[in-house]
């Protein structure tokens, strides 16, 4: 086991009113709404991966704007010993064109209202509205 964190690229997009969000297939949080998002590649930087992963597994195209703020992942197993270490960067993406369709690894892929996302009214991974709300206060990505 490799005991040096592992970066994911979280791709928040926004567009007319409503946040894209895809269903987890795989742990972590596997049928869990979240950001789409995955690993940076050797010699990518976190805002390609963002828009690379978007791209991958919804088919949505959109240009990655900022950084939004990092989010530590640590996985325990039953012992309480760290099983794995993610550093999850969100990133700001103006929405340019596509229609979610899932792939890549996730099950599912939809535009959900802004407003059901910040109420929790989705079963949905940790800090997903507190990223929408800081990409929204941060970017102006509401109006959209």
């Amino acid at each position: 086991m490799s005991q040096t964190p592992k970066i994911g690229a979280l791709a928040v997009v926004i567009h007319e009113g409503q946040a894209l969000l895809v269903q987890r297939n795989k742990e972590p949080d596997a049928g869990l709404w979240g950001f789409p998002g995955g690993h940076v590649e050797w010699g990518e930087t976190v805002l390609d991966a963002a828009a690379r992963e978007l791209r991958e597994e919804t088919g949505v195209i959109a240009e990655p704007m900022s950084y939004l703020d990092n989010l530590d992942l640590l996985l325990r197993d039953n012992d309480g010993q760290i099983r794995a270490h993610y550093l999850l960067v969100g990133v700001a993406c103006r929405y340019i064109s596509g229609t979610p369709i899932a792939a890549d690894d996730a099950r599912d892929a939809q535009w959900f209202p802004v407003d059901q996302v910040i109420t929790g009214d989705l079963p949905m991974s940790e800090r997903v509205p507190d990223l929408l709300r800081l990409a929204i206060a941060r970017s102006g990505l509401g109006a959209t």
